[in-house]
């Protein structure tokens, strides 16, 4: 198991504030763990006793609304926290993670991060910009919800996770989502989301092979409306 101050992970969120010795001794009670693709991390409604901070991988965070439907809110990937905003408000879990491949996470128990919360301002600081990012964000969702079409808040996923998370050799998103996922993100019904995606494909702006989608033109998904 890799020593928390010795890990590049920690350099792309608020833990890379903390002292080394703060670190050292964080790295004396984590926990490391392998989640395989499809696991649930923790359910909506669950008290977090810690926080996870994603090593390798990628997961969503997604919430069941009244009628059943899983709305994703984020994807979370490599080198950022889950879990720091229950812990900090003492709330239930708003949100379920789930891997969307394998995954590699380290947990902290919360009576580490809360000390270090409290002893350390610039490490606090920090968490609180984080938290202010994911509201900023959560802003932007809901003004697209209101205001874009099916077709842009698709392509604008599309660009998203191009530009987030990268291609495989074959060129093809790194990110294997299923059609109901990308639903669930852009907020419309599957069969919507098939059918745009179809249109896409027939414009020449995306390809498929198998269930993995590539971008045959980004510009032209760009100008999307």
């Amino acid at each position: 198991m890799g020593k928390c101050e010795q890990c590049i992970i920690k350099q792309f969120n608020s833990l890379k504030s903390l002292t080394k010795d703060e670190l050292v001794r964080i790295s004396s009670c984590k926990t490391s763990r392998i989640i395989k693709k499809g696991e649930v991390i923790f359910e909506e409604g669950e008290m977090l006793n810690g926080v996870y901070c994603v090593k390798d991988g990628i997961c969503k965070l997604s919430k069941l609304s009244e009628n059943g439907k899983d709305q994703i809110v984020k994807m979370v990937v490599k080198g950022q926290l889950l879990g720091q905003r229950s812990l900090i408000s003492e709330e239930a879990s708003n949100l379920q993670a789930t891997a969307l491949n394998d995954m590699e996470v380290c947990f902290i128990p919360k009576s580490e991060i809360i000390a270090d919360l409290q002893k350390n301002p610039k490490f606090s600081f920090d968490v609180l910009k984080d938290m202010a990012h994911d509201l900023k964000e959560a802003d932007d969702v809901i003004v697209n919800m209101a205001q874009k079409s099916v077709r842009q808040r698709l392509a604008e996923t599309l660009i998203y996770i191009h530009d987030s998370f990268g291609v495989n050799p074959d060129g093809t998103l790194s990110v294997l989502l299923s059609r109901e996922d990308y639903a669930s993100i852009v907020g419309t019904a599957t069969e919507s989301a098939i059918r745009v995606l179809s249109q896409f494909k027939k414009e020449g702006l995306i390809s498929t092979l198998g269930k993995f989608i590539k971008i045959e033109d980004l510009n032209g998904l760009k100008r999307v409306e």
